[in-house]
């Protein structure tokens, strides 16, 4: 039997006993008019109305889609809807369990239906991102020559987790967060509507609000919430959902956060963008969020140094100091209270003062050096303890800086190439103040000012 979306068995049980069924799963929509959010995706002539079969004729066919979001969007649901709206044959594979075996064997499947009886194949792929480069390889035939329309869905950026000649057969179509909005016209319609709770229930504004929060973005968690918190008032008695019943029902908002996907380098991004702009409180929420996701510890540890480097520089010579230290202590100790390290270290970097000096002098030293400005070393720097050497003008009228007053010779240093350029541009911020002082003395010094 050929892998279905929905097998027939569980839309039996759905349609026999409907509240045995999640709400979330009660409320998937029907039709591409019920889908909450994604307007943009959805509009006449788009590629999602084609594979429903709407104005699909004339010699341009729907084309394969790649549904890119997060979790809770509405990837699986617009593959739903067109599995129930299309006369095409419908097919679901899961990256998680399928590999190239049962994708050739859809292909198979697919050849024959359209040279047997002329029935296009629509393919559904979740998670295609957990797929291979042999496995997505194996779906470029299929892809190219239209035996299959493909509807891949990933949380990861295609751009990184999908091969390039799969993405170039496809379009691809980002799909939106759910704004508020968008959760709450779903929330309330779940409360009357026959399929969802049927008006049991009614729900607080606080609670609404509460609701939205935890629910972070995502239909399905609004919805597991929504059911749980109607479950609980039930149980007690009551016919509305408060804010208490909702909390008690409901403990925490789980971390919208993976650790191997967009989720990871965005907030860490965050993290680094907070503290570089000197918010010690978006600094702490981001760093949260990373802890409580289960973020290696290291890793954090590591992005930390990195800033105390690129972002703080010499205006606090401390914050290097301060980051390595965190990052041997986490190292040792681990979490929990690895947390409390952290935050400090964070602490410290954000309230710092800011210099991107040192980041921005060795870009501008090695741009030049990549660029070909890398001439001879001056004859009076080269090494002098060989034999020979003296013969060759090495080391010759170079001046000992210890032997002369303030410590500095006026004697050229850098190449011919790069003489008199400037990488080094302090700022007057913290301690970096001192060290301008001090390179503008010294760089008059070298010129015999």
């Amino acid at each position: 039997m050929e892998p279905d979306l929905f097998t027939a068995a569980a839309e039996d049980r759905q349609e026999k006993d409907p509240a045995g069924s999640p709400l979330a799963v009660r409320m998937r929509p029907r039709t591409l008019d019920e889908v909450v959010g994604q307007g943009h995706l959805l509009k006449p002539g788009s590629p999602l109305r084609r594979l429903v079969g709407e104005g699909s004729g004339g010699p341009a066919g729907p084309s394969s889609v790649i549904l890119w979001g997060p979790p809770g969007i509405g990837k699986t649901t617009l593959a739903y809807v067109v599995s129930q709206a299309t006369n095409k044959r419908f097919v679901e594979l899961s990256a998680i369990t399928a590999g190239v075996k049962e994708v050739r064997a859809v292909i198979d499947g697919a050849r024959r239906a359209s040279g047997g009886y002329g029935k296009e194949t629509v393919l559904f792929l979740d998670e295609i991102h957990r797929f291979s480069k042999a496995q997505q390889d194996s779906l470029l035939p299929a892809v190219e020559n239209r035996w299959v329309t493909l509807i891949a869905a990933t949380t990861e950026n295609p751009y990184f987790s999908i091969i390039s000649p799969l993405l170039s057969r496809s379009l691809l179509l980002t799909l939106q967060a759910l704004t508020d909005d968008d959760l709450r016209g779903l929330i309330r319609r779940a409360l009357t509507d026959e399929r969802g709770l049927g008006g049991a229930v009614s729900l607080s504004a606080d609670a609404e609000a509460h609701l939205l929060r935890i629910a972070g973005g995502d239909a399905r968690r609004a919805l597991t919430a929504l059911e749980a918190g109607a479950g609980s008032a039930i149980a007690k008695g009551e016919d509305g959902i408060t804010l208490e019943t909702l909390e008690d029902a409901v403990d925490r908002a789980a971390v919208k956060y993976d650790r191997d996907g967009d989720q990871h380098y965005d907030v860490a991004s965050a993290l680094i963008k907070s503290i570089r702009g000197s918010d010690v409180d978006a600094t702490l929420h981001y760093l949260a969020r990373m802890i409580e996701a289960g973020e290696d510890p290291r890793f954090i540890a590591r992005r930390l140094m990195i800033s105390a480097s690129e972002d703080i520089g010499l205006a606090d010579p401390t914050a290097l100091q301060t980051a390595v230290a965190g990052a041997q202590a986490v190292a040792l100790i681990g979490f929990p209270e690895a947390r409390i390290t952290l935050s400090q270290v964070a602490v410290a970097l954000a309230l710092a003062p800011k210099s991107n000096a040192a980041y921005l002098a060795i870009d501008a030293a090695l741009a030049d050096v990549r660029a070909g400005l890398a001439g001879p070393v001056p004859a009076h720097l080269r090494d002098s303890h060989y034999k020979g050497a003296e013969k060759l003008g090495h080391g010759e009228g170079y001046q000992y800086p210890h032997d002369l007053p303030g410590g500095i010779a006026a004697q050229q240093y850098a190449p011919d190439s790069v003489h008199g350029k400037v990488y080094y541009e302090p700022t007057r911020h913290g301690a970096e103040a001192r060290y301008a002082d001090v390179v503008d003395r010294v760089r008059a010094r070298l010129r015999g000012e």
